[in-house]
């Protein structure tokens, strides 16, 4: 199977209305940024997004793309952090809200373990975190010697968008520094995975023993064009953007 798609729009082309998508996005460096914007170009609507940090675009779109630009096409977000207080707190979703968009609020770990279970193909799990908080508001709670727990259900997104640093022509996939977070159990939960990586090689080019990501789990692969989206270039341009915009300055140093 040929695995390698020659442009992002392509990637995203058979993604359909009412897909669930997991996509890391704790840096912007670790984000399949160039997948956001080519969905976000379809309009795929309806959609579940599964991530990690859902806060408003700081950046122009021309330097860095993040979840938030895919907002007016989601029906549902599943996410432990909606806002930062710097950046205005939650109040660019609440009008999302208001028109039907469901938030389920989760914790970071949880998010990880429920994508794992999903990849496991558990049925669920018994967890402490969130007992007494809004995470706990219509799930299963069970005592277990002495212990208050939750029921949670795993997830198993339709699709995951995973950003690697290096693939081989059968999906084998290598990170980078914090590329990896949470993609390797994206990759395995979700049902069809594409990958946007910086190079490309040939079988056997990349040690086994680096491998975090098996082919077996990747169904597509996108290289990046050298000015694309997560590019060092555009990383420099995302700086100087932070240096002029004043919540992000605020954000970061204070």
């Amino acid at each position: 199977m040929n695995k390698i798609c020659p442009s992002f729009d392509e990637a995203v082309a058979d993604i359909p209305d009412g897909a669930s998508i997991a996509m890391d996005s704790w840096a912007i460096s670790a984000t399949a940024q160039n997948l956001i914007a080519a969905l976000k170009r379809k309009g795929t609507k309806d959609i579940t997004v599964i991530t990690h940090c859902f806060i408003p675009m700081i950046f122009s779109e021309e330097s860095a793309v993040m979840p938030a630009v895919l907002l007016p096409q989601m029906k549902k977000l599943i996410t432990p952090v909606v806002g930062i207080p710097h950046l205005g707190g939650v109040a660019f979703v609440e009008e999302y809200v208001k028109n039907g968009l469901e938030v389920e609020q989760t914790t970071i770990g949880t998010m990880s373990s429920r994508l794992y279970a999903g990849a496991a193909r558990f049925g669920g799990f018994y967890n402490p975190v969130g007992v007494g908080t809004i995470i706990e508001e219509g799930k299963e709670k069970r005592v277990i010697d002495g212990q208050e727990y939750i029921f949670e259900k795993p997830i198993k997104p339709d699709y995951a968008f995973i950003r690697a640093h290096k693939a081989d022509k059968l999906g084998n996939l290598v990170y980078k520094g914090v590329f990896r977070g949470d993609h390797p159990v994206m990759a395995m939960a979700a049902k069809f995975v594409i990958a946007e990586v910086d190079e490309i090689v040939e079988p056997g080019e990349i040690d086994a023993e680096n491998v975090i990501t098996a082919g077996i789990f990747v169904d597509r692969l996108v290289k990046i064009p050298d000015d694309g989206l997560g590019t060092d270039k555009k990383l420099k341009e995302v700086v100087y953007e932070l240096y002029e915009i004043e919540p992000a300055r605020k954000l970061m140093w204070g």
